[in-house]
Protein backbone atom coordinates (compact mmCIF):
# COMPACT_ATOMS: atom_id res chain seq x y z
CA UNK A 1 0.00 0.00 0.00
CA UNK A 2 1.28 3.45 -0.94
CA UNK A 3 1.72 5.85 1.97
CA UNK A 4 1.87 9.53 1.10
CA UNK A 5 4.44 11.63 2.89
CA UNK A 6 3.39 14.77 4.72
CA UNK A 7 5.44 16.81 2.22
CA UNK A 8 3.59 15.29 -0.75
CA UNK A 9 0.22 15.80 0.94
CA UNK A 10 1.00 19.43 1.72
CA UNK A 11 2.04 20.00 -1.90
CA UNK A 12 -1.31 18.68 -3.15
CA UNK A 13 -3.24 20.74 -0.60
CA UNK A 14 -1.32 23.87 -1.59
CA UNK A 15 -1.81 23.23 -5.33
CA UNK A 16 -5.54 22.49 -5.00
CA UNK A 17 -7.01 24.66 -2.23
CA UNK A 18 -10.76 24.88 -1.64
CA UNK A 19 -12.40 26.87 -4.41
CA UNK A 20 -9.97 25.87 -7.19
CA UNK A 21 -11.83 25.28 -10.44
CA UNK A 22 -11.04 22.02 -12.26
CA UNK A 23 -11.89 20.67 -15.72
CA UNK A 24 -11.96 16.90 -16.19
CA UNK A 25 -9.91 15.51 -19.06
CA UNK A 26 -10.25 11.77 -18.36
CA UNK A 27 -11.55 9.46 -15.64
CA UNK A 28 -11.62 5.67 -16.05
CA UNK A 29 -14.67 4.96 -13.89
CA UNK A 30 -17.53 3.14 -15.57
CA UNK A 31 -19.91 4.06 -12.75
CA UNK A 32 -19.26 7.80 -12.93
CA UNK A 33 -21.57 10.16 -14.74
CA UNK A 34 -18.63 12.54 -15.35
CA UNK A 35 -17.36 13.11 -18.88
CA UNK A 36 -14.51 14.95 -20.53
CA UNK A 37 -14.99 18.70 -20.16
CA UNK A 38 -17.05 18.56 -16.95
CA UNK A 39 -16.12 21.27 -14.50
CA UNK A 40 -16.20 21.52 -10.74
CA UNK A 41 -14.81 23.17 -7.63
CA UNK A 42 -12.40 21.68 -5.10
CA UNK A 43 -14.05 21.16 -1.72
CA UNK A 44 -11.05 19.69 0.14
CA UNK A 45 -8.07 17.35 -0.10
CA UNK A 46 -8.20 14.38 2.27
CA UNK A 47 -5.28 12.75 4.11
CA UNK A 48 -4.87 10.22 1.27
CA UNK A 49 -4.36 13.07 -1.22
CA UNK A 50 -7.70 12.60 -2.96
CA UNK A 51 -9.17 15.84 -4.26
CA UNK A 52 -12.82 15.98 -3.23
CA UNK A 53 -14.96 17.88 -5.68
CA UNK A 54 -18.29 19.59 -6.02
CA UNK A 55 -18.93 19.00 -9.71
CA UNK A 56 -21.23 21.41 -11.54
CA UNK A 57 -23.46 18.46 -12.55
CA UNK A 58 -24.12 17.61 -8.88
CA UNK A 59 -21.59 14.78 -8.52
CA UNK A 60 -19.19 14.74 -5.60
CA UNK A 61 -16.72 12.15 -6.89
CA UNK A 62 -13.10 12.73 -5.82
CA UNK A 63 -10.14 12.99 -8.18
CA UNK A 64 -7.03 10.85 -7.72
CA UNK A 65 -3.66 12.19 -8.87
CA UNK A 66 -1.91 9.73 -11.14
CA UNK A 67 -5.17 8.01 -12.13
CA UNK A 68 -7.48 10.80 -13.28
CA UNK A 69 -6.52 13.49 -15.78
CA UNK A 70 -7.65 17.05 -15.12
CA UNK A 71 -6.50 20.66 -15.23
CA UNK A 72 -7.00 23.86 -13.29
CA UNK A 73 -9.13 26.44 -15.06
Amino acid sequence: MFVMTETELNRIKNNYPRGTRIELIFMDDQYSNLTTGDKGTVDYVDDAGQIHMKWDNGSSLALILGEDMFKKI
